[in-house]
């Protein structure tokens, strides 16, 4: 039986799939778990959200609205955009507006100070703009990292295999964390 809440936000939704195993992931821990907030601005993601869940309003633009427009949540998720550091892209990076748009995750998880959050990505963020191979991440990472430990969370990025059929390997890169204030020592 469900004895407590897990509020979460879940920024560049997509179609839901980061929600749906954060939602199952409760479900298997008794927890009870309410989406709060939705941001996307696909359109065909936005009909699949709102069919998905008829109940909920999803929010546009992430850039334009203010932390006050959000509610208090324990976690956040975001599957912020992709193409910045993908093989399949030009790789630029921060220099791709779509990959400063983690800059919102940031805002927001500075102004919110949530528990935690589960961050997704393409496995490229890992090694994107790499420059020693002896190095463990590449520059970018590094960055996100940096700026992740600054607001006082501790941060585990892993490479796992998202795999959606027995025939499809999807590596993808996650970044998973904490407030450190509340890690036991």
């Amino acid at each position: 039986m469900a004895t407590q809440t897990v509020r979460f936000i879940d920024l560049f939704a997509g179609i839901g799939g980061i929600r749906k195993g954060f939602e199952l992931a409760c479900d298997e821990k008794s927890l009870l778990s309410e989406c709060v907030f939705t941001s996307e601005i696909k359109p065909y993601a936005v009909d699949i959200l709102r069919q998905n869940n008829p109940d909920e309003q999803v929010h546009g633009d992430i850039t334009k609205i203010s932390t006050d427009g959000i509610p208090d949540f324990d976690f956040l998720l975001a599957g912020f955009p992709c193409q910045a550091f993908s093989a399949a892209g030009k790789r630029l990076g921060f220099e791709d507006t779509r990959g400063t748009l983690f800059f919102e995750v940031i805002r927001i998880l500075k102004e919110k100070e949530p528990f935690g959050f589960i961050l997704e990505n393409v496995e490229g963020l890992v090694t994107h703009d790499k420059e020693n191979p002896k190095d463990k991440y590449g520059k970018t990472l590094t960055v996100i990292l940096e700026n992740l430990d600054a607001l006082g969370y501790k941060v585990t990025p892993k490479v796992l295999n998202a795999k959606f059929s027995v025939f499809r390997k999807n590596e993808r890169g996650y970044i998973l964390s904490a407030q450190k204030k509340n890690i036991p020592t």
